[in-house]
């Protein structure tokens, strides 16, 4: 188990870096035929307002009426299938050692030699787009289900970095100039630097093509 306290309690009066809000919308334009032109313009704009939204703007960014959030979602039931994760969910956030990465029974099925390939390699991130959010009396309790297995009920949820929009606001000056009425929870130090180590490991990967230089 994570032996350092997920959340900050109470919280200070400043938008941070993976703070939970509540309040904001989130707009998704889409189009199936890209690029638009003034003969093309099929689009739609989907609107939703979620229960909850992280703040992904680094703390210094918050500012100029702009901010980066990521709508909290529901986990997937594939987490349960480790027990590792299972154990602690919030060890997705963080490195795995290779072995744990996925359910022992598949593990055992692997020859010795792909245990080996797979040892090789060290620790490593798994779901590298996902971060999970412990779970908080704050959030609604929702059920996993599962074909197999009895559903689970859980108050955790995750943010997705695919699902990163910008919100502007008037309200929203600088980190300590905000509306503070939409903060709700405050990440500790341990747990916003594994959401930044994570996020930039994301977007730092390095595609094949510009390794070998193809």
């Amino acid at each position: 188990m994570s032996k350092n306290p997920f959340y900050l309690e109470p919280f200070d009066t400043s938008f941070r870096f993976g703070d939970v809000l509540k309040g904001f919308v989130v707009s998704t334009p889409n189009f199936s035929n890209p690029p638009l032109t003034n003969e093309n313009m099929n689009f739609n704009i989907e609107v939703s307002l979620p229960s909850y939204c992280v703040v992904l703007s680094p703390c210094c960014s918050i500012s100029d009426k702009t901010i980066a959030l990521s709508p909290l979602i529901k986990l997937y039931p594939t987490f349960f299938k480790n027990e590792y994760f299972t154990e602690d969910l919030t060890r997705v956030n963080r490195l795995v050692p290779p072995e744990k990465t996925m359910p022992s029974y598949a593990w055992e099925k692997l020859s010795l030699e792909k245990k080996q390939e797979i040892l090789d390699k060290g620790e490593g991130y798994t779901f590298l787009d996902l971060f999970i959010y412990k779970e908080h009396d704050l959030f609604p309790k929702y059920e996993i289900s599962r074909k197999s297995e009895d559903n689970i009920f859980t108050k955790y949820y995750m943010i997705d970095f695919r699902n990163i929009f910008r919100v502007n606001s008037s309200s929203i000056k600088n980190p300590n100039v905000v509306p503070i009425e939409s903060k709700c929870l405050q990440l500790t130090i341990e747990t916003r630097t594994d959401l930044r180590l994570k996020i930039t490991k994301y977007f730092s990967r390095i595609p094949d093509e510009d390794i070998t230089g193809d």
